[in-house]
């Protein structure tokens, strides 16, 4: 008889991914909330606003308050579970040869995947907290010192990790496989530093405290360039391998991990703007906030186009999503799905209706809306694909087996 295995059991940090997506997918759900639940005089809405809404609100608006509720509850959950699940995992997998295997090879800065899941997880509590927990935002200044430290240790383990990366492979000569860099895999640092950012840039916008603006406007910077620097220097080096080389089949969804960096820097920049606004009277117009979401829309739509095609001409669906195979790396596949509803949203409010081209509730408000829930929805059913299929047991053999990722 065969024994029962599954595809996680042959551990890579890249699943720290699987939790990072369902976070993101409670965030898809709290914008249900933070769009259409008003909230006037407080930047987000709380259960105090969403109570009053829910209570007093249509048929229709209480029926998307139900649903919002139920999925940041549920996907809170299973970035929660999956986040213990992998440092337990992880904890394990440093004490084998695996691990030593993996700190000298390119794949090291995989390793980035575990801040940037953890720091996804503080943002998934924080809306957990704003949709659930009553008399939140009287303590809310209290809280925001708390999350900064909490941001900042998880941000100076990603640049401990990236250290250790970078002063490995830019003093001992030849032991970087360039080779091996054909995929955007190497911008997984940007990606954690970038999530660091905008978990500071909150404060920034929504802290009545000039001190705390002020630390957060600056603690947020520094990671957002730090992560667009990272981005650019990555994705310069690793067009330069794929053209050589062609695209490592594995790692083709990391074509499309500009998708969530995009949207996270963007939400980093008008947090910033708010907090500018707010604390210190710089103003900006709701056109630059329109110019400035429709160009990272314009990237991500690029870099979207991209990364399909190369999938697609790959097979990579066929074989790692609906076929024997599996791929840690597949779970790279929901960061841009979740990513696009989640800039859609904010293209929609902060954008186009914020700047009077397209009115609230209209036709073309909800076709856009309809657009955004659609990759929401597809992305959930992705996550529970993958899930089933990489946490699911089955009767050992070689098409079950996790594909080492590079």
């Amino acid at each position: 008889m065969s024994t029962p295995t599954r595809p996680s059991d042959n551990y890579s940090p890249l699943y720290f991914l699987g939790s990072l997506g369902a976070g993101g997918l409670s965030v898809t759900f709290f914008m249900y909330l933070f769009m259409w639940v008003p909230h006037k005089g407080i930047p987000v809405p709380t259960f105090e606003h969403i109570w009053a809404a829910l209570t007093t609100g249509g048929p229709l608006q209480q029926a998307a308050i139900l649903i919002a509720w139920a999925g940041i509850a549920f996907f809170v959950f299973l970035n929660l579970k999956y986040l213990i699940w992998n440092l337990n995992a992880f904890s394990a997998f440093k004490k084998t040869d695996a691990y030593q295997k993996l700190r000298n090879s390119n794949a090291e800065t995989t390793i980035t995947a575990m801040p940037l899941a953890m720091a996804m997880t503080i943002n998934g509590l924080f809306v957990a907290g704003l949709a659930f927990v009553p008399g939140l935002w009287s303590i809310v200044e209290y809280l925001f010192p708390l999350a900064m430290i909490a941001f900042g240790l998880v941000g100076i383990l990603a640049l401990n990790i990236i250290g250790d990366f970078l002063g490995r492979v830019l003093t001992k000569g030849g032991v970087f496989d360039v080779t091996a860099h054909n995929s955007f895999a190497q911008l997984t640092p940007a990606f954690a530093l970038s999530m660091v950012g905008v978990g500071f840039a909150a404060p920034a916008a929504m802290s009545q405290s000039t001190v705390t603006v002020g630390i957060a406007l600056v603690l947020s910077t520094f990671f957002s360039v730090a992560a667009a620097l990272y981005m650019v220097v990555a994705m310069i080096t690793a067009f330069n391998s794929m053209l050589h080389h062609g695209t490592a089949k594995e790692s083709g969804p990391t074509l499309m991990v500009i998708v969530p960096i995009m949207t996270i820097l963007g939400i980093t920049f008008l947090r910033q703007s708010h907090g500018l606004h707010v604390t210190f009277e710089a103003h900006g117009s709701t056109a630059d906030s329109l110019m400035l979401l429709s160009r990272l829309l314009t990237v991500q739509v690029i870099f979207l186009m991209l990364g399909l095609l190369v999938l697609r001409r790959q097979g990579y669906f066929k074989e790692f999503v609906f076929g024997p195979k599996t791929s840690p790396g597949s779970y790279a596949l929901v960061c841009p799905g979740v990513a696009l509803s989640v800039m859609l949203q904010f293209w929609l409010n902060k954008g186009l209706v914020a700047a009077g081209v397209v009115d609230k509730y209209s036709l073309a408000f909800w076709l856009i809306s309809v657009l955004a829930v659609a990759f929401q929805v597809a992305m959930i059913a992705l996550v529970l694909r993958l899930n089933k299929q990489h946490f699911g047991y089955s009767s050992s053999d070689k098409k079950n087996v996790a594909v080492p990722a590079e």
